[in-house]
């Protein structure tokens, strides 16, 4: 701010000397205001939209299976719990889950909605169907009706079928992880490792390293915070993170073991 303001007053000295000085450093100081408004503005209104869309796709994916039960009500509860919404947003959250569930409910048009206000970043677009498997998959697995509802979700954020794939993967490795800390990793995890890093197998090391630092980078809190992530999301982005991390550290113990 102080930057703005000296500016402002040596382009006002220039043209007015010392009283052209105090108006240009008055005027920089309500320019930069301004500019931190619209900023924050910005970045409340993607936060709420991040929200309400992530809690209505969250219902109609409920209702995949022509049903929502008392298990996935709780899970969207302790959703709430989960990204520590204050009351006015639960009650946001709530609303948009049961708009959701309404048989007109027009999935595509919430989807789209959520890439207008998210500019399409595409870490945030991960994160949001980040959301929706971990949602549905509270016990480590995806059935078929729902994976196929993950799809269409992916494709309607313009995100390949191989995201959904990652993260269920993903899903399965934590699961496993929590489960079986510190035992030798199997096939499966080591295959679902390579999928949650988008690499193949026979990806050389350096391709594998490079792969691993992309996501990592891409999927830093500080940075999705930057750009609108909501905090009460961030221990979600650390999850992800982790498991990158994990999944990276399975490949290269899988590696070592076979040079």
């Amino acid at each position: 701010m102080l930057f703005a303001i000296i500016i402002g007053g040596l382009i006002g000295y220039a043209f007015g000397k010392f009283p052209g000085f105090l108006i240009g450093a008055a005027i920089g100081a309500f320019l930069l205001n301004l500019l931190k408004r619209r900023l924050i503005g910005k970045l409340q209104s993607i936060q709420s939209g991040f929200i309400e869309s992530v809690f209505a796709v969250m219902g109609a994916l409920c209702k995949v299976d022509g049903v929502v039960s008392r298990d996935e009500i709780q899970m969207a509860e302790a959703m709430f719990v989960r990204f520590r919404l204050n009351e006015e947003q639960k009650a946001k959250a709530k609303t948009a889950f049961n708009r959701g569930k309404e048989p007109d409910f027009d999935l595509d048009a919430e989807l789209n909605r959520f890439l207008q206000a998210s500019g399409r970043q595409p870490a945030f677009l991960q994160m949001f169907l980040q959301v929706q498997v971990s949602a549905v998959a509270a016990d480590g697995k995806v059935h078929p009706a729902e994976h196929e509802m993950l799809v269409k979700i992916a494709r309607g954020l313009g995100l390949p079928e191989s995201q959904v794939d990652q993260l269920e993967a993903m899903l399965r490795g934590a699961h496993t992880n929590r489960a079986g800390a510190g035992q030798p990793s199997s096939a499966d995890q080591i295959s679902d490792a390579y999928k949650v890093l988008g690499v193949s197998p026979s990806a050389s090391d350096d391709e594998l390293k490079k792969a691993y630092r992309k996501l990592m980078s891409e999927n830093h809190p500080d940075k999705l915070a930057g750009r609108g992530l909501p905090e009460s999301m961030r221990e979600m982005a650390e999850e992800r993170t982790r498991e990158i991390s994990h999944a990276y550290d399975v490949i290269k113990e899988a590696r070592k073991k076979s040079a």
